[in-house]
């Protein structure tokens, strides 16, 4: 297993209001939105994980994000400060569940000026990949490379031009390989990595999760299914559709860590 332990937020009925920069792909449907949720829920419980589900907030459309307003790792966790104002009081309502995981002297904040949002964030053994986007700016950026300093990790900030978070783009799938969408395909920033190219009418299906126990994608993009079969990951397929409306993938509806 890679981790052992995720935390999850339930969609609020407000999740219909979410945000939506990118996706241009219409309102999502509240009930399905919960039925795609407790369905990746179940996933991850029936692949090894130990889930902690909180209860929905009405008050922020897109709280079921958990990914945005905290980054965990083994040895710290940090609570983000997100660039959108409907969203930055979810770093408050994130914090008390990430302290009954985490030493109070592992637990930091970015702070004002400094923007960051999980999202952007990839971590890859020592290394940490951060997107500097239109969520993330070079401030937040600074001050977490200064508390990644603090436990040997290294931080290398990576430019977002297409997408709305660098793991919109890339996420790591292990054994050195690099599933790569985009302005990303062929890299310079990830030129070490073996790339596994997604063809552009497939992007979404970019953002995908390797528990170590199988990975988790979104369903009905079969050729970066198959793409993954080749490379030897065997592959769990999820509805996703309610979620991409709000510019949402696999890896923004949980925390994933090791505790």
């Amino acid at each position: 297993m890679l981790f052992n332990n995720a935390i999850v937020r339930k969609p609020a009925h407000s999740v219909i209001n979410g945000i939506d920069d990118y996706a241009d792909l219409g309102k999502p449907d509240y009930s399905k939105a919960i039925q795609e949720h407790e369905s990746y829920v179940s996933l991850l419980t029936k692949l090894g994980i130990k889930v902690t589900i909180l209860d929905a907030l009405e008050d922020y459309p897109d709280s079921c994000f958990v990914e945005d307003p905290a980054v965990v790792a083994d040895e710290f966790a940090v609570i983000t400060n997100p660039t959108r104002s409907s969203r930055t009081k979810e770093r408050e309502k994130i914090r008390p569940t990430i302290e009954k995981f985490y030493q109070e002297d592992r637990i930091f904040e970015i702070k004002e000026p400094g923007h960051l949002e999980g999202g952007d964030v990839m971590c890859v053994g020592k290394t940490f990949y951060i997107g500097l986007s239109a969520r993330t700016n070079q401030e937040g950026i600074d001050q977490f490379t200064e508390i990644a300093d603090k436990f040997g990790q290294e931080v290398i900030a990576v430019p977002v031009n297409e997408f709305l978070h660098l793991k919109t783009g890339t996420t790591y799938m292990g054994n050195n390989k690099l599933l790569v969408a985009g302005e990303y395909i062929d890299s310079p920033y990830f030129k070490k990595f073996e790339q596994l190219r997604v063809p552009e009418k497939e992007n979404y299906a970019v953002n995908c999760i390797n528990t170590g126990n199988g990975v988790i994608m979104p369903a009905d993009f079969p050729t970066v299914k198959e793409m993954l079969t080749q490379h030897g990951f065997k592959t769990h397929e999820i509805n996703m559709s309610e979620f991409s409306k709000i510019d949402g993938g696999l890896t923004c509806l949980s925390l994933r860590f090791n505790a």
